[in-house]
């Protein structure tokens, strides 16, 4: 009996250690595989933590190895990991390294260390700083790191145009933040002093002229592009109330028109009612139909919006070949009345969808493809709308067409959605004694009912 129980013990030991040896192997390869594919999913409403489209693109286009070093205080290696891990996680290519500052002191000054946080990437002979641990200054770092040399976007100045040094909602100062955040510098040119566009331009941008252009700037941006320049017209309706007085800039439509774009004298009304949505008005018309073009192939449902426009009409010309971006919805329609603020359809007025938006090339010659994107107004990139949905990508989007850099065209990194919870006076009430009196007495209710059953 003693020899059947202790055969009994010795083989719930032996079971018992199998067991045991069975889970420990079962958790050792989970965590092997866990660390080897690591793998996570994101339930915010934005995506918010997962690495937008453009970082993925570079991610597996990328060539050479990539090298992300993270210079910090181990206790802060923390929230580093959370975003660079994602990068690591993209691509063999991509490596991540994290640096202690105060152990490696002598590595960290040989590597321009000034301060806790520092992100350095470096591709081949090429070493690129990003400002920030966001993912929009990690992956604009490596976009520096990609393409080199320098991109010059010129602002002309000196008929009215936004200012991209004007941080008023109508300033252009948060475009040209996101445009230096992207491998672009900025400058500002005023051709009333010289008519004539600089050789470091890669980019003219034309935003929203108040006033007629003389002629010789005329010619000087007619010739610009005919001979290979790039550049962005972006005209907003002639309107003739209130303190608004724009001019029709008649010089430079007849230019965009030989090109094949004609630029209409009307204002685009959005009926849909879509725009209250967002708090806005009928003169706020959305757009959510694009072309195939490369500027806009890649938003077909990122609804974007355009306050104060004109419509286009687009025709290819004999050395021209012009693609229809985008155009509004069918609840929309243009009114030519643009010497009264009232909203009134007519018989008259041009029926949606209509076009807001194009581009074009012109074949100057072996050598000279110019190229230019027209927009039917110039408040949409201001600081008041950049951030509108997609007008931001759009915006980036265009500049890197012009500038011939189509591969980094693609949605952008995601920023925090606010997603505040706004409650009137009723529901705060009624949130207040749901949780600190109702919820408790049921509780102290519940614990009554059982005490006295089991009495």
């Amino acid at each position: 009996m003693a020899d059947q129980t202790s055969s009994r013990r010795a083989s719930a030991l032996g079971q018992g250690l199998l067991y045991t040896l069975i889970v420990i192997a079962i958790l050792v390869l989970i965590n092997f595989f866990a660390n080897r594919y690591n793998k996570s999913f994101d339930a915010t409403a934005n995506k918010q933590f997962t690495l937008s489209d453009q970082t993925v693109k570079l991610a597996k286009n990328l060539t050479q190895p990539l090298t992300i070093t993270y210079w910090d205080q181990p206790t802060k290696f923390k929230p580093a990991q959370d975003l660079l891990d994602r990068y690591k996680n993209l691509s063999p290519k991509i490596d991540v390294q994290y640096m202690d500052v105060d152990k490696k002191k002598t590595q960290a000054i040989a590597a321009g260390v000034k301060s806790y946080g520092t992100i350095f990437v470096d591709l081949g002979a090429k070493h690129q700083e990003a400002k920030s641990l966001t993912e929009e200054e990690v992956t604009g770092a490596i976009v520096r790191a990609l393409k080199g040399g320098e991109r010059m976007a010129c602002f002309v100045l000196g008929s009215g145009e936004h200012s991209i040094d004007s941080a008023e909602r109508s300033g252009y100062s948060n475009a040209k933040d996101l445009l230096e955040k992207n491998n672009y510098k900025t400058q500002t040119l005023k051709m009333l002093e010289k008519p004539e566009i600089p050789k470091d331009c890669t980019i003219v941008a034309l935003a929203g002229p108040k006033h007629d252009l003389i002629q010789p700037e005329v010619d000087a941006l007619k010739k610009y592009v005919e001979e290979g320049g790039h550049a962005v017209f972006m005209l907003d309706p002639p309107l003739k109330f209130a303190k608004e007085d724009i001019d029709d800039n008649a010089a430079l439509t007849a230019v965009l028109a030989g090109w094949g774009v004609t630029v209409d004298k009307d204002l685009v009304l959005d009926t849909s009612g879509v725009g209250q949505i967002f708090g806005l008005g009928p003169e706020f018309p959305l757009v959510t139909s694009y072309e195939s073009h490369p500027i806009v192939s890649t938003m077909k449902e990122t609804p974007t919006g355009f306050p104060i426009a004109r419509s286009l009409e687009v025709k290819s010309g004999d050395k021209t070949t012009v693609e229809k971006l985008f155009s509004t919805t069918e609840n929309s329609f243009a009114t030519v009345n643009l010497a009264s603020p009232e909203i009134k359809q007519s018989a008259n007025d041009k029926k949606g969808p209509l076009v807001l938006g194009a581009a074009g090339t012109y074949n100057g010659g072996a050598e000279a493809k110019g190229r230019f994107v027209v927009i039917g107004s110039s408040n949409w990139c201001s600081n008041s709308f950049l951030r509108f949905n997609g007008n931001r990508d759009l915006f980036l989007n265009i500049f890197n067409w012009l500038s011939s850099d189509e591969d980094l065209i693609s949605i952008r990194p995601k920023e925090p959605e606010d997603r505040r919870l706004n409650m009137n006076a009723r529901q705060v009430s009624m949130v207040f004694y749901s949780v600190v009196i109702m919820i408790p007495l049921l509780i102290i209710l519940a614990g009554v009912s059982v005490w006295w059953k089991r009495r």
